[in-house]
């Protein structure tokens, strides 16, 4: 497994990383022995980032991760968590306001089972109102960063231009980490429009979602995906090439991914333990260039193609 600095933060984390998004159920139905032993196939196959938020689940990821690092030493993994974006019985709700986030950070804490969290994020400030999190929450946050109870402030987001806006209206140093999804893969490469400014400013790059939420999978796209339907079309015929090919799509992805050295670390997510360990052995070799030309050709004119979070 490959370690890269993260910014300036002194932080070196694996180029590939674990979102627990699905411990929470996200994307379907879980079991949780399987969870806790996905977690635990990471860390044995090097992976020490590990990446979650309250709201995924409405707290079940966090607590199920929580039980997954009771059996493992607090010095084999660097942790990350949110704030600002929470919800319950499958209702969305925000509160970015200082109280709430601090705490949140206290709530995640004792849900997970650790006395200090390495990294802890805004969550999808797109949601915010942009200026209460530049003069309220931020602050908060690195107020608890000044007492010790948070290593790094982050901030999260699927809108770039929205996380180089926050960027640039709070004091350098505020901002530590980005975390972009879903615009660093085979499919969507306009992250590397950003990678310069954030680099000056000494700020780390955290990638989530190489399979780009599925899109990049073998079995296309669940019906939830917000992508429109071009782009889905694409990826599907780009998938059945590299079916005949003899490489899953799902691996030239994630070596894809993984192959820009300025990107600190790459997030998936899963609760299969076979599953993260086969993501693992992927990256151990490079991409094909070949291949991954074939499937921007594929691609075409639909490479790039976005859609709004939800």
């Amino acid at each position: 497994m490959e370690y890269r600095e993260l910014g300036r933060t002194g932080l070196k984390i694996s180029a590939l990383g674990f979102g627990a998004s699905s411990l929470g159920g996200v994307f379907h139905s879980l079991k949780e022995a399987d969870g806790i032993a996905a977690v635990h196939a990471a860390i044995d196959g090097g992976i020490n980032f590990i990446d979650v938020s309250p709201y995924y689940g409405y707290l079940k990821a966090e607590t199920v991760l929580g039980k997954a690092l009771r059996e493992i030493p607090r010095s084999a993994y660097i942790l990350s968590t949110k704030v600002g974006r929470y919800g319950a019985d499958g209702v969305n709700s925000w509160d970015y306001s200082a109280a709430r986030v601090t705490r949140s950070v206290y709530e995640s804490m004792e849900r997970l089972g650790v006395d200090y969290i390495d990294i802890i994020n805004v969550h999808d400030i797109e949601f915010a109102n942009p200026w209460q999190v530049a003069q309220e929450t931020l602050p908060a946050l690195v107020e608890l960063r000044n007492k010790g109870v948070v290593g790094h402030v982050g901030i999260t987001d699927l809108q770039l231009e929205n996380l180089r806006w926050m960027v640039e209206h709070v004091p350098a140093g505020t901002v530590e980490s980005v975390l972009n999804f879903c615009h660093y893969c085979l499919c969507d490469d306009r992250l590397t429009e950003f990678l310069d400014f954030f680099e000056s400013r000494g700020i780390g790059v955290i990638n989530a979602s190489p399979l780009s939420m599925g899109l990049l999978s073998s079995r296309g796209a669940p019906a939830w995906h917000p992508a429109p339907k071009a782009l889905m079309d694409a990826c599907h015929e780009a998938a059945q090439y590299c079916a005949a090919a003899g490489c899953p799509i799902e691996k030239l992805a994630m070596q894809y991914s993984v192959g820009e050295p300025r990107i600190a670390s790459n997030l998936f997510s899963s609760t299969s333990p076979d599953n993260v360990r086969k993501n693992i052995e992927y990256i151990s070799e490079p991409a094909d260039p070949e291949l991954v030309a074939r499937v921007h050709g594929i691609i075409g004119r639909a490479f790039r193609l976005t859609w709004h979070n939800t």
